[in-house]
């Protein structure tokens, strides 16, 4: 059995300022799937988003967004809670701040919480914590949130499911002819150094975060997968079949 993260991201998440409650539906559906053969995280985003669908507040202003956040989190939890409730399994909120993730005791305690959840069956459900976040003290994007989480607990795999479905060659937005990467072994230094390039409204990263998210985990042998969250196929091809269809696989091995 291995230890797998799976994040999901506010585009995915979200569509027309509302909660994207059918591909949350087809999420969990995957989750409670792989879990019969993998311990199975989830670091979701979209509790800004959820929030927003309440309270129609400025999300460019800081105080706004922590703001939509507090009243995002518990929606958001109530929506997986339902979902996760379908197939009788209990999902649990873990919020961490960068901050917990610079002191071993601190990695150590969301460590041990984790491990609790897992062995009794619940599917923790980790965001950062928005709503008290401080600029100097901020992971900043799920993307670094979920990579940092997938070593400090001892994971196997990241799973990032996007709004982006894979590393290509070249930006598919700007070149007809660019190419999926299905493997990548190492990511150049000037890729790392490129611009944010977030899509959605919500959204803090772009294919950077997911790049560094990689590289982080490259250098601690530890392997990443990109692939769609629209569109679960590539990723229930790979993980329940074992056939790497579509979506990029980040891995140090050969």
């Amino acid at each position: 059995m291995k230890r797998v993260v799976v994040k999901v991201g506010s585009a995915v998440l979200t569509q027309n300022d509302s909660i994207a409650l059918e591909r949350m539906k087809d999420l969990v559906d995957f989750l409670c799937e792989l879990r019969k053969t993998n311990d199975v995280i989830l670091v979701s985003s979209g509790a800004v988003a959820a929030g927003y669908t309440a309270l129609k507040l400025d999300r460019s202003v800081l105080q706004n967004k922590q703001a939509l956040a507090a009243i995002g989190q518990p929606i958001l939890m109530n929506k997986y809670s339902k979902k996760f409730g379908v197939h009788d399994v209990l999902s649990a909120q873990v919020l961490v701040t960068a901050a917990n993730l610079q002191r071993e005791d601190e990695i150590q305690r969301i460590k041990d919480t984790v491990n609790t959840l897992l062995s009794n069956g619940v599917i923790p459900i980790i965001n950062e914590n928005d709503a008290t976040s401080t600029k100097e003290l901020v992971v900043g994007d799920n993307d670094q949130l979920s990579a940092y989480i997938t070593k400090h607990t001892d994971s196997d795999l990241l799973i990032i499911l996007s709004d982006i479905d894979a590393y290509y060659d070249k930006d598919p937005r700007e070149f007809s002819d660019a190419k999926i990467v299905k493997i990548v072994h190492s990511i150049n230094q000037n890729e790392l150094e490129k611009e944010a390039t977030p899509h959605g409204a919500f959204a803090t990263g772009g294919i950077l975060t997911k790049l560094k998210a990689a590289n982080y985990l490259l250098g601690h042998g530890i392997d990443m997968v990109l692939t769609s969250g629209y569109d679960l196929s590539d990723i229930k091809s790979l993980m329940l079949q074992n056939r790497h269809v579509g979506g990029t696989l980040f891995t140090k091995a050969t």
